[in-house]
């Protein structure tokens, strides 16, 4: 029997969706957005940061549960030694790659941006009354809510991409974990002028340009910086599909 795209993706939807771990790591990362929001918006009393911009005070640690959740999906099935069944009823392999891509980022978009307007609104209830508030209809506000929710979602599928591309899940992890925490702490340590131009197209800075209701100085702007993040998981997609392609099991 033939195995179509829309056939392929549905099997890849049941097993993403019939794991324990992937509802615990989604509501882990809708979790960890909403509570730092909500404790940063009822404790901030300085200047320069609006609610959009504490209400999404969890957004790193969020990604790197989303991009865990991707990981996990991309590289379970070589833990489990499954992924031999899977090739084996889908022959050219890419199809596996993109499906796992698209259900993984499409479920993190989903979940992330409602757990991003869920963070704002609630973050806005308990909002420090030194601190202006913003509804969704002012400027930036709505794309920057949204932003969030495309920003994580592109996280999930760099995830996937790692997974398959190493094919170990502690390997996967590792390396977002380095590229979205540990590198953007380690690139002030260079001498400034490199680190002036390095830092705005870091992955984490890149991507979470689209948070920002008015970037400051130096840093890219909304969709330039997705952009930038989006470049970054198509070459490792690219790389997890030539591996997938030329490569055994």
């Amino acid at each position: 029997m033939k195995i179509t795209p829309g056939g392929v993706v549905a099997a890849e939807w049941t097993k993403f969706s019939s794991l324990r771990s992937t509802w615990i790591t989604a509501g882990i990362s809708v979790f960890l957005l909403i509570a730092f929001g909500m404790i940063a918006s009822a404790s901030f009393s300085g200047e320069g940061l609006t609610s959009v911009d504490l209400a999404l005070s969890g957004s790193a640690l969020a990604a790197l549960s989303v991009g865990v959740l991707g990981a996990l999906l991309g590289a379970g099935e070589y833990t489990t030694g499954m992924i031999r069944a899977t090739l084996t009823a889908v022959p050219r392999r890419l199809p596996v790659l993109w499906s796992k891509s698209l259900v993984a980022g499409a479920a993190a978009f989903v979940t992330m941006t409602i757990g991003a307007l869920a963070a704002f609104a609630v973050g806005s209830a308990v909002l420090n009354d030194k601190v202006s508030g913003l509804g969704l209809g002012d400027d930036g506000v709505l794309r920057a809510l949204l932003g969030a929710g495309l920003y994580l979602g592109l996280v999930a599928v760099l995830g996937v991409a790692l997974g398959m591309l190493v094919r170990s899940s502690a390997g996967a992890i590792a390396i977002l974990a380095g590229l979205l925490l540990v590198v953007p702490g380690l690139v002030p340590l260079l001498p400034d002028a490199i680190s002036e131009a390095i830092t705005p197209y870091l992955p984490s800075n890149a991507g979470s340009a689209v948070m920002a209701l008015a970037p400051p100085d130096g840093t890219l702007g909304p969709w330039a910086g997705v952009a930038v993040f989006a470049g970054y998981v198509v070459v490792t997609l690219a790389a997890a599909a030539y591996r997938l392609k030329k490569t055994d099991a």
